[in-house]
């Protein structure tokens, strides 16, 4: 199935595909009498403005899991999943003013750089390890399934073909162009992202309208499952166990939020190639705004589809295209892609191409961060710490080569998983918790010990698999049966956090470990835009929560 695609739709998107491509050759090409050093690969020359950081923050961000995922959660659980992208937002200015600046000041290239600094080289490597395994096995390997999956729905192009044109057309940039060539495409990728999101979100909404436009649409949604716009669930609620009430607001959901935009290295990496703290900042304040734009964009149109289906006059309109490839609680991931079949000839194409436009960035910059964190921190360490510039651009280009042969290896085995955006969040969450964990305390508590890192980091794991497989062999009288992954989280952050306090205490008997860092109130002090900003941020947020408890 085409899905009706017809001459239009083709040539709006390789329209699309050629300029993301001329641009980025352009960009990575290289300066007459130049070659490319680490810096310029890896942290394009430190050189990006505020609004390119944004944009590519954005751009890195979004990618199949959210299309493609969150619709299928928001058909599935309504407007609840939007917490992650609101809550999202007010992290984003957390790690703007607390852990930007101890980063920039360090002159990092990689996160697992800074446990090195913080910690040990031991550390070190056992955490840019468990890095690039993640990256390869979860991210890259789902992104590409996802993308793939869409290719096939829409286009009918076979899944393996659909995982290997997606992983050919990122890295035909970015392998040569490194950072730079990334970053200054994403800005053009997140145009046609919101651009076309939006495109899809108004003509789903304005379907269920029966023409009546974007608001009279929204209303109508409202008005015909209003408990799919409670933010906050209770009990009672099926999707309780992915979305556990308060929890999102006060619980595990800040363990998400702050290990993925403040210790990952594929996000913070467009952070440290800032002009300057200052600019970083800025970006920052940029993609917070952007992220309350974004359940409009991913989330509304899975709510809509829900209403659709559950709407026999609406069905019959659609007639026989609409019976195919038909989402359902069960297979909830089919969602955006069933949605797409019925935009009009041209708008099928830019909306497809927002589409792979955020699977194709964040391809890119997973591939960039997992190349980044095995020259900086395994190439460079181990095997050729002499290594040359040339060296080192080359294994960077050559290590996301490899890793992106792996994940297409992956991606086809990942056949079968429903709501891939939950399921990326709960398994990430196994690991998540004591790696916060150590950047914590290792920012802000002077008397975190190395070895109290290591064991914080290594205990975190069958803390968190206790909680997740243990309780379900119990009997229902158990206090820990079924926990919410969110919780497992929170309670995981919390023991392993009090495992280090202990181990720290015991080890120095309450002196400051010698690689402890100096906090100061200057470090903190930000610009009265970024002020004005955040707090306009946590208004909006207000805002919301209130109009949607």
């Amino acid at each position: 199935m085409n899905a009706g695609f017809q001459f239009w739709d083709y040539a709006i998107f390789i329209a699309y595909a050629i300029m993301i491509l001329g641009i980025g050759l352009w960009v990575s090409r290289d300066r007459k009498g130049k070659q490319k050093n680490a810096e310029d690969y890896f942290l394009a020359s430190k050189s990006l403005p505020w609004w390119a950081i944004g944009a590519s923050l954005i751009a890195a961000n979004i990618s199949a899991e959210q299309f493609i995922g969150m619709s299928g959660s928001g058909f599935a659980s309504g407007l609840a999943i939007a917490s992650y992208e609101w809550m999202a937002a007010l992290t984003l200015i957390i790690v703007g003013k607390y852990f930007l600046p101890i980063f920039i000041e360090k002159g990092l290239y990689t996160i697992p750089e800074f446990v090195e600094k913080r910690y040990s080289t031991n550390l070190k490597t056992i955490l840019a390890i468990f890095w690039i395994a993640l990256y390869v096995f979860v991210n890259l390997a789902s992104v590409l399934y996802l993308g793939a999956l869409a290719l096939e729905t829409i286009m009918g192009v076979p899944l393996i073909y659909g995982v290997i044109g997606l992983s050919l057309f990122a890295a035909a940039y970015s392998l040569y162009g490194g950072l730079s060539a990334v970053a200054w495409t994403d800005v053009i990728q997140v145009v046609f992202l919101i651009f076309g999101g939006l495109i899809t979100t108004y003509l789903s909404l304005d379907y269920v309208s029966g023409g009546e436009g974007f608001l009279a649409g929204l209303e109508a949604i409202y008005e015909a499952v209003p408990e799919r716009f409670e933010m906050i669930l209770d009990e009672s609620n099926p999707e309780y166990k992915n979305l556990p009430g308060l929890a999102v607001l006060v619980g595990g959901m800040w363990v998400a939020n702050l290990y993925y935009w403040g210790f990952n290295q594929y996000i913070i990496q467009r952070t440290l190639a800032a002009k300057s703290l200052k600019e970083a900042q800025k970006g920052i304040l940029f993609a917070a705004f952007l992220k309350l734009l974004i359940p409009l964009i991913v989330v509304i149109p899975g709510v809509a589809a829900f209403v659709m289906i559950n709407d026999p006059e609406i069905m019959a309109r659609l007639g026989a295209m609409g019976q195919e490839n038909l989402p359902s609680l069960g297979a909830a991931d089919k969602t955006y892609p069933w949605l797409l079949q019925f935009l009009p000839v041209g708008l099928k194409g830019v909306a497809f191409a927002a589409l792979t436009a955020a699977i194709v960035s964040s391809l890119a910059s997973m591939l960039n961060s997992t190349s980044t964190i095995f020259t900086m921190d395994i190439y460079k360490q181990y095997i050729n710490k002499s290594a040359s510039d040339k060296a080192t651009v080359n294994m960077g280009r050559l290590s996301a080569g490899v890793a992106l042969i792996i994940a297409c290896i992956m991606a086809p085995l990942l056949g079968g998983i429903d709501q891939a955006f939950q399921f990326i969040q709960e398994y990430t969450g196994v690991v998540s918790p004591g790696i916060l964990a150590v950047f914590l305390l290792g920012l802000f508590w002077k008397k975190t010990t190395n070895k109290s890192a290591i064991i914080g980091v290594i205990a975190s794991v069958p803390i968190a698999m206790y909680f997740k497989i243990a309780p379900k062999g119990w009997s229902t009288s158990s206090l820990f049966v079924d926990i919410p992954f969110m919780n497992q989280m929170g309670y995981t952050l919390l023991i392993t956090i009090a495992v280090m306090l202990v181990y720290s205490y015991i080890q120095h008997k309450g002196a400051d470990d010698k690689k402890g860092i100096e906090i100061t109130k200057e470090l903190f002090k930000t610009s009265p835009l970024f002020n004005i900003g955040a707090f306009a941020v946590m208004l909006i947020l207000v805002a919301l929560y209130a109009m949607f408890w």
